[in-house]
């Protein structure tokens, strides 16, 4: 099975980030989110996302989402912002604890983008963040450059595809493609119009549960969590029954 990795736009909704003459830190990570997203499917990686459009959740209900997800690893994209303009720029990744896999992976992206041309400002250890440390999975968070740093922004805006293409080299070089086990969800839905398949995964996700859309030749399936073993998803499937769903076992 291929690894799964979801990945994190930080902030969101009423939280904008850092910002610099107009420009919004939610908005640039977000895009570089959905983009590193597309190119890790391209590449054979199974996506999901905390966020794909502009809404909030707090740090710790990331961290909660992530972790229902049953994803193998967890990558946090943020831009990082100075005192003063113009003061400071570069790369970074912040992990909870060195001497860990999450370190190896913020070190293998940290190097592709400092090779990208961003200054490199390392690895650092940030036990007091929330989504790395309430996150169950390996988890990293990448400063993509400084908001309020001109040169960054215009590698960010002028090289932007070869900016997600360091990412994404940085995320292959770390993460195995395969040797991940196999995974299984419950399918509480097919729709023949995606709409209606995201309909019924924001109500899940009201409800607390994760819920993910799958394009299952010729419908939209909507699949509930990612369980290690036929056990776990069998309990998720007796409470998703018990909340009135028709639901089925699925391997993912």
């Amino acid at each position: 099975m291929a690894a799964t990795i979801i990945l994190d736009a930080g902030h969101g909704g009423y939280d904008n980030g850092a910002s610099y003459q107009g420009r919004k830190e939610k908005d640039d990570v977000l895009r570089a989110a959905l983009a590193v997203g597309e190119k890790l499917e391209d590449e054979g990686y199974n996506v999901l996302y905390t966020r794909t459009t502009d809404r909030y959740d707090s740090p710790i209900e990331k961290a909660g989402i992530a972790n229902r997800s049953g994803a193998d690893y967890f990558i946090s994209f943020h831009r990082n912002s100075g005192t003063n303009p113009n003061t400071y720029n570069g790369t970074q990744a912040l992990v909870y604890a060195a001497d860990t896999e999450a370190e190896r992976i913020g070190e293998a992206i940290n190097q592709e983008l400092v090779d990208f041309g961003f200054k490199d400002l390392g690895v650092v250890e940030r036990p007091g963040l929330v989504v790395l440390r309430r996150t169950k999975m390996p988890a990293v968070l990448m400063e993509l450059g400084f908001i309020n740093n001109d040169m960054d922004n215009q590698m960010f805006d002028e090289r932007f595809n070869d900016m997600v293409d360091a990412i994404v080299d940085g995320v292959e070089k770390a993460i195995p493609l395969e040797g991940i086990t196999k995974r299984y969800g419950v399918q509480v839905g097919l729709f023949r119009h995606e709409s209606n398949a995201q309909y019924l995964k924001e109500q899940l996700e009201d409800q607390g549960y994760f819920a993910n859309v799958r394009w299952e030749d010729p419908y939209y399936a909507v699949v509930v969590g990612r369980e290690t073993t036929l056990e776990d998803a069998k309990l998720l499937q007796d409470q998703l029954r018990q909340d009135g769903y028709d639901t089925l076992v699925v391997t993912i």
